[in-house]
């Protein structure tokens, strides 16, 4: 074992309550509080394995506990606006759409399924998904709105 994975099992038998209770406040749910403690002293290990120790590793843990928190919260974020953007509902959309909107994307080609997921989900600019694809910009439009379109036709299909 080495001293980083020593000292990050040590870190999370020290502060693994702390950083659940902290996250638990943020979260005001238990499994969510409990799976990102888990990703936070992930996140941790990887990062030590790469470089040293912090100075002061209860704050550096809180650090990374909030960044994980808010990562988190910005998914969900992103996935309530693409469910909202393609029912063309209010600004919150239900459970029952959001799971209409899975079995939807479900059905799509797994090309179309990608495209939607790095351009809306992932927030990726054009040019990445066209180097990610090996196409041009224009090609990653034609696709993205091709896919929303056949999106849109099995969510009014299913409805």
């Amino acid at each position: 074992m080495t001293t980083d994975e020593v000292s990050v099992e040590q870190a999370y038998v020290r502060y693994r309550t702390e950083i659940y209770r902290f996250l638990l406040r943020r979260t005001r749910d238990h499994h969510e509080a409990e799976d990102l403690t888990q990703e936070a002293f992930a996140d941790a290990a990887a990062t030590l394995s790469r470089s040293t120790a912090p100075t002061s590793m209860r704050g550096w843990l809180f650090a990374v506990a909030e960044r994980r928190a808010v990562d988190e919260h910005r998914r969900r974020k992103r996935a309530a606006r693409v469910t909202d953007m393609l029912l063309g509902l209010p600004d919150a959309a239900g459970d029952d759409e959001a799971a209409d909107v899975e079995a939807a994307l479900r059905k799509l080609p797994q090309a179309q399924r990608q495209i939607i997921v790095l351009r809306i989900i992932e927030e990726r600019a054009y040019g990445e998904i066209a180097r990610t694809l090996g196409c041009n910009e224009a090609a990653c439009k034609m696709r993205l709105s091709r896919a929303l379109r056949r999106l849109r036709n099995e969510l009014h299909a299913t409805s």
